[in-house]
């Protein structure tokens, strides 16, 4: 599902910066310079070339696809899955959750719920779910930081075209007609690379950062949910137990959608 909010905080930012250049008299034109983006842009991916393997540098298509969707399950959702799981665990059996693991969509609670039916010691099935869940949090900060490297590069690629440009505008003071638009074709380096970090690089990082937090937060909550599952905890209480998980507002949103439901069944009553 796409995430619209990356979207639109892109093209706000952008769109308000063109606006209020074009306020003090500015063209937009005046800010396209052929020169400049193949130096701010070229430099940079070329240092980040240098210092990513290619293995984590062809991620970088999967990364923005995590920065602009939201693949996430919510976690009410799969709260009602494990809380599902464990009734029908208590009324048939832990045995029973193998014919269940196929209909499962997410891999991770498939695998626990695989390692739960195949008997596997609680602590073993704890620590081999832990170690998947750091294996994948160390993966998602080198992918961030990817991005945050760029956001670094970008700027000092940035004055170094500025440098450039003014070393040019340097070896032709003769012509003084000339200085004001090498002087400005100059600075539009800096622009370029101020511009791409803190409107797209440094952004798209702290995306990638909050998908992390979320995504392990729902992973934590299928380890807990797994392991109480096994050891054939209540339904009510294995809910209740996981709800710790969510904040406050969607604890209440659950509640007060709980309650309508039960309204619900009575007026059909």
């Amino acid at each position: 599902m796409m995430d619209i909010t990356t979207l639109v905080g892109l093209l706000l930012s952008l769109v308000s910066l063109l606006v209020a250049f074009m306020m003090e008299g500015g063209s937009p034109l005046a800010l396209f310079g052929l020169s400049a983006g193949l130096i701010v842009f070229g430099g940079t991916i070329g240092a980040l070339i240098v210092s990513y393997p290619g293995a984590q540098l062809r991620t970088i298509p999967s990364l923005f696809k995590i920065a602009f969707t939201n693949r996430l399950q919510e976690p009410l959702d799969t709260i009602d899955e494990l809380v599902s799981l464990a009734t029908t665990a208590r009324r048939e059996g832990i045995l029973s959750l193998e014919d269940k693991i196929t209909g499962l969509t997410d891999e991770f609670l498939k695998n626990g719920v695989q390692l739960v039916v195949d008997g596997v010691d609680p602590e073993l099935v704890r620590t081999i779910l832990e170690t998947e869940l750091t294996a994948m949090e160390e993966r998602h900060e080198t992918g961030a930081g990817i991005f945050e490297a760029a956001g670094g590069f970008s700027p000092t690629m940035g004055i170094l075209g500025t440098v450039m440009g003014l070393i040019h505008v340097l070896s032709n003071l003769s012509n003084v007609a000339s200085l004001g638009p090498l002087i400005a074709t100059a600075f539009i380096a800096t622009l370029y690379g101020v511009g791409t970090a803190n409107l797209f690089w440094l952004p798209i990082a702290s995306k990638l950062k909050m998908r992390s937090k979320s995504e392990i937060t729902a992973r934590e909550l299928i380890v807990e949910g797994v392991l109480s599952i096994q050891a054939g905890e209540n339904p009510n209480t294995l809910r209740q137990k996981l709800q710790v998980f969510l904040p406050p507002a969607a604890r209440e949103r659950k509640a007060s959608a709980s309650g309508m439901d039960s309204q619900t069944e009575a007026a059909d009553a």
